[in-house]
C-alpha cells in the first residue's frame, strides 16, 4: 500500500549532525502515524521516534533533546534531524508506517 525510501545516511565523527529523509509514495503521510527505528550491530530493534497524524511527537530516552523528527506533507516525506552524535547511534535507521518498512539507511558515527 505505501513504499518508503530513506537516505541520508552516512559517516559523520562524534558531536556532528545528518538528517534522514524517508520517501513515502502510494499513500498519503498525513493519513497515518510514522515512525523512526534503527538496528545496531549485536543489538535488537529499537523505537527511536515517531510522530502522528496531529503532529504529536515522542522520542526514545536515549535520543531525546539530540532528535527531531518532522514532516512535509507537500513533499510526503518524514524527516530525522540528529545532532550531537555519538557512537552508539551507528545503526542502520528504518523508516515504518502502514504496515510498511524501508529498506534502511546506514548511520556510522566514529571519528
Amino acid at each position: 500500500q505505501v513504499q518508503l525510501v530513506e537516505s541520508g545516511g552516512g559517516l559523520v565523527q562524534p558531536g556532528g549532525s545528518l538528517r534522514l529523509s524517508c520517501a513515502a509514495s502510494g499513500s498519503r503521510i498525513m493519513f497515518y502515524d510514522m515512525d523512526w527505528y534503527r538496528l545496531a550491530p549485536g543489538k535488537q530493534r529499537e523505537l527511536v521516534a515517531t510522530i502522528t497524524t496531529s503532529g504529536i511527537t515522542n522520542y526514545a530516552g536515549s535520543v531525546k533533546g539530540r532528535f527531531t523528527i518532522s514532516r512535509d506533507t507537500a513533499k510526503n516525506t518524514v524527516y530525522l534531524r540528529m545532532s550531537s552524535l555519538r557512537p552508539e547511534d551507528t545503526a542502520v535507521y528504518y523508516c515504518y508506517a502502514m504496515g510498511s518498512w524501508g529498506k534502511g539507511t546506514l548511520v556510522t558515527v566514529s571519528s
